[in-house]
């Protein structure tokens, strides 16, 4: 995957038109705090147990693989939130897609408009790289994210199931059909 910050396409800061609050690119040596944003995340959701990420893994992941980035939400310069984004493609459109894996704020700064910039951002990367779509999941019982997304204009696609295998389904599948 090409990484779009070696030709300087993602701003060293993104202005939010809210006072003191800025969106930036996670700096190298702040995987800490990606990390800690995660597990404030899974907190929410319910699912602390579940986070098996590390600092070394999200280094290689951002930074050495390009798998994926990374905005950090800061309000008078003290981080508040981020979102961690990456691309997928569509073989019916032709062209690559924008996936948001995770939006999470601070409770403190939620309901502020912070979300809806965040979300402007993103959409505006996503059109200055041609994607066709920016697309995510959201829990069912997430009522204020549904409400939120709903309002931003997104529409949930019932068509459609998320299926999931995990390393272990995958070793097991191969030693099943091995």
């Amino acid at each position: 995957m090409e990484d779009i910050r070696k030709d300087n396409y993602l701003k060293e800061e993104y202005p939010t038109g809210i006072d003191g609050v800025t969106v930036r690119p996670v700096r190298e040596g702040e995987e800490s705090l990606v990390l800690h944003f995660i597990r404030a995340i899974a907190a929410y959701e319910k699912m602390s147990d579940s986070v098996a990420a590390t600092e070394e893994g999200l280094h290689k992941a951002i930074f050495e693989q390009h798998a994926c980035n990374v905005l950090i939400v800061e309000e008078e310069g003290a981080p508040v939130g981020f979102c961690l984004y990456f691309h997928t493609f569509s073989t019916f459109c032709g062209r690559t897609n924008l996936y948001l894996e995770d939006l999470f704020l601070n409770e403190e700064v939620r309901g502020r408009g912070i979300g809806r910039a965040v979300f402007r951002i993103l959409i505006d990367i996503a059109l200055k790289e041609g994607c066709e779509r920016f697309e995510w999941a959201c829990l069912n019982w997430n009522a204020p994210s549904i409400a939120f997304y709903r309002k931003m204009g997104a529409f949930p696609m019932s068509d459609w199931t998320t299926w999931r295998m995990t390393a272990k389904d995958m070793r097991d599948a191969c030693e099943r059909d091995g």
